[in-house]
């Protein structure tokens, strides 16, 4: 145990001077490739430091990055489903905008548009198999379409608006079966104001 011991404390010895340190500690430091050299593994030491630094940084900035990453995808989709949901809102609005454009037009002529009208609406037969599809107004004339399921009914708004004496003329354009809805027949009138 003895012989153990002391090979043990050989093997320690002889580790220990087996080292080597390739800077030797005295008057390396004088020396300009000392200074040098020095100089360059303590900053280069520094340097290494602040790369991990740098490193670490960004690493823990990639997980809120990614959470606002996130947030703002959320917020994208709900804002397009708002879109999505307001634009049957948004196309109903910019007809009835148009609506409202025709309207203001065509009540700028107040001379001969509302007795025509009114003359119109009083000239309908009572029958509810008659109506009127498309009215088309300008300033010299009015143009009619609608749909009725007999004759006697066009003959008898004819003879109507042809009463009132607030039409120069009144004539039938054309009477054929619509295609569309087969028991109905479509007519067209012109009247001229």
């Amino acid at each position: 145990m003895v012989k153990e011991f002391l090979w043990q404390l050989s093997m320690a010895k002889k580790k220990r001077k087996n080292t080597i340190n390739l800077i030797p500690r005295e008057g390396f430091t004088a020396t300009t490739s000392g200074r040098i050299l020095v100089w360059a593994l303590s900053t280069f030491r520094v340097v290494v430091i602040v790369t991990e630094i740098i490193v670490m940084i960004a690493f823990m900035s990639r997980f809120w990055l990614d959470a606002q990453n996130t947030d703002l995808n959320d917020e994208i989709k709900q804002k397009v489903a708002v879109l999505e949901a307001t634009k049957n809102f948004e196309k109903e609005f910019e007809n009835n905008q148009e609506l409202l454009s025709i309207f203001s037009e065509f009540s700028k002529d107040h001379t001969k548009a509302p007795d025509s009208h009114s003359g119109i609406t009083k000239s309908l037969p009572e029958s509810q198999e008659f109506y009127l599809v498309k009215i088309n107004y300008n300033a010299e004339n009015v143009n009619l379409e609608g749909r009725s399921l007999d004759e006697f009914s066009i003959q008898q708004f004819l003879t109507n608006l042809e009463s009132r004496k607030i039409f120069k003329s009144v004539s039938l354009g054309s009477v054929e079966t619509d295609q569309e809805f087969a028991p109905f027949m479509k007519f067209l009138i012109n009247i001229k104001l």
